[in-house]
């Protein structure tokens, strides 16, 4: 197994194919983001393209948000899953840093990833 953590982005609508371009293109970096999308799926599609996303390394998973499909999804299929971690509320902050930190534990990523993303949230 890889020491890289795998990220799964997973929103409504073509959000996460966005995001993961976005963060590509900043960073320079491919390959670390995996985005799923709920269009045109149910729950078993859905379930079936997050796994797929997953594959067997351990990863962080990142949902839109805090409710609704996409999250009741990922926390049915991967609730009692090892070396799993589902963040909500994903934003670009906080991508960006995960793909600049790929090694280490999900659990220290994900509160990594979810510190910088809150840190981004500003009233300027």
């Amino acid at each position: 197994m890889s020491d890289t953590l795998r990220g799964v982005v997973v929103c409504h609508g073509e959000l996460a194919g966005a995001l993961v371009d976005a963060v590509e293109r900043i960073t320079g970096l491919r390959g670390l983001l995996v985005p799923v999308s709920n269009a045109d799926c149910d729950r078993g599609g859905l379930e079936e393209r997050i796994s797929a996303a997953i594959g067997s390394q351990p990863a962080v998973v990142f949902v839109d948000m805090p409710s609704g499909s996409c999250l009741i999804v990922a926390l049915h299929r991967l609730r009692d899953q090892n070396g799993i971690r589902i963040v909500t509320g994903v934003n670009l902050a906080m991508l960006v840093d995960f793909v600049f930190h790929p090694g280490g534990v999900p659990a220290e990523a994900a509160d990594r990833a979810v510190s910088a993303g809150e840190r981004a949230i500003r009233i300027p």
